[in-house]
């Protein structure tokens, strides 16, 4: 079987009852792109961690930023990828392909990290242990879950979130969320199964694949993703124990796109935070940007922004050429790589990571402002289940337990979570893990204060 460009880049809305009228001067897809652009949760990605958490240099990058940058590489994939289909002459794609390609990665890109909480993998980590503990205790609200559900609310994971964001709790919710195309949600999804379907997949033997490596989607959201899977015509995967899919071939540019701006962008900000010298930046960024020659009249700021600058459009060219050089089994779902590593520039990228996790990830003043964030994380999910234990003793009716309970009211009204949802275990559980990790690192300190009696 080959996923075929034409259901690829469907352009239906996921939940809408009528789909709209095209408009011929605004794209479906640009649609998206400002959708998410002027949503509440991509706004808030201006205070979450990236790499650095409650950054003190101006200039270092937050997720918003490292959002809107990598739209930006995304964009110019999708025309650089548009072109080369129409100098191929392959089926399923028209003219406007380059245009309407550059949307749906724009837009794509730009949600692909909506879903992540405060203190960014470190926050994603901390969640997934708060749960471990509560489920392992074997008693209380949490225990009452399903094993697979269990199994899932084991290891937050960020992509998940997002795509419960992209198609449920904003905007419409629980009708489809945002209501974005399912060509966009197709790229959008890096990964395409269930955590208890992961988790089976590799306790078969299976042999690995790139999107099955973590969750891609909640169990309150399989019939949603499936929905998409089916509308664009991605591979199912026989013999799983849920259903599985292989990845959309524009997944994958999605992820050079990410693996491009952080890569880079790493070193510009481990050099304007401290913790990479001039020189080592330039000795990774130099080969990554053709060794090009700064000039001695720019500072040394000015030179590894260039050198930045350079880097990028040189990786852009490099992940499309592994696109190109994987075409058929990207578009067969055997393709199991990441095109940034297997580019020409692949090297390069590889010790840029390696350098990475042992100088910029591992500093002092990260780790400790990771474990600040974790205890934060931890203090306000052992306060906020309690309204949750609270609900359910009150039959999960919202207005009799703020009508008894004085304390659940205050609790409420000052952190405005929105509990509407909670009707069992399960989903009382992802409610909590909507509000926490809808939390921008410095709301998490200040809710942590609160329910501490800090000032």
């Amino acid at each position: 079987m080959r996923m075929q460009w034409d259901r690829l880049l469907c352009d239906d809305l996921l939940g809408a009852d009528k789909q709209p009228e095209k408009d011929p001067s605004r794209d479906v897809f640009h649609q998206d792109a400002d959708r998410i652009l002027f949503s509440a949760p991509f706004r808030r990605l201006a205070n979450k961690t990236q790499v650095h958490p409650l950054y003190e240099v101006d200039h270092i990058h937050h997720r918003l930023i490292h959002s809107a940058e990598t739209a930006s590489v995304g964009r110019s994939l999708g025309m650089k990828l548009g072109a080369g289909l129409l100098e191929r002459e392959i089926e399923g794609v028209g003219a406007d392909a380059p245009h309407r390609l550059s949307y749906v990665l724009q837009a794509a890109c730009l949600a692909h990290d909506i879903g992540n909480p405060p203190f960014g993998h470190s926050g994603e980590e901390s969640i997934g242990k708060w749960f471990c503990r509560v489920l392992d205790a074997g008693h209380g609200l949490f225990s009452q879950m399903s094993c697979e559900e269990q199994v899932e609310l084991r290891r937050f994971e960020g992509n998940a979130q997002g795509f419960r964001i992209l198609t449920r709790t904003e905007m419409y919710r629980n009708e489809g969320g945002m209501r974005l195309s399912l060509a966009t949600l197709g790229a959008f999804s890096k990964y395409t199964c269930s955590e208890p379907a992961a988790r089976a997949w590799k306790a078969g033997g299976n042999a690995p694949y790139v999107s099955f490596k973590k969750p891609g989607f909640y169990l309150s959201e399989a019939d949603y993703f499936g929905a998409v899977a089916q509308g664009v015509g991605m591979i199912e995967v026989a013999g799983g124990a849920a259903p599985m899919w292989r990845r959309h071939p524009l997944a994958f540019l999605v992820e050079a796109a990410d693996d491009i701006c952080y890569n880079i962008v790493d070193i510009e900000d481990g050099f304007a935070s401290g913790d990479v010298s001039y020189e080592e930046a330039v000795k990774l960024l130099g080969p990554l940007a053709g060794n090009k020659t700064v000039k001695d009249s720019q500072s040394k700021e000015e030179q590894v922004s260039y050198l930045r600058a350079i880097a990028i459009g040189r990786a852009i060219d490099s992940c499309m050429a592994a696109f190109w050089d994987n075409y058929d089994a990207i578009m067969v779902g055997r393709y199991n790589g990441a095109l940034s590593e297997d580019g020409p520039l692949g090297p390069l990228f590889n010790a840029i990571r390696a350098f990475c996790v042992e100088r910029v990830f591992t500093s002092a003043r990260k780790t400790k402002l990771e474990i600040l964030g974790e205890r934060a994380i931890g203090n306000v999910l052992d306060a906020f289940s309690e309204l949750y234990v609270g609900l359910e003793r009150c039959d999960w009716d919202l207005d009799r337990l703020q009508a008894e309970d004085d304390s659940a009211r205050k609790l409420i009204r000052a952190s405005g979570i929105d509990m509407r949802d909670a009707r069992d275990p399960y989903s009382a559980a992802r409610s909590l893990c909507d509000f926490v990790s809808g939390m921008t690192d410095r709301y998490a300190l200040q809710m942590s204060d609160l329910v501490l009696g800090i000032r």
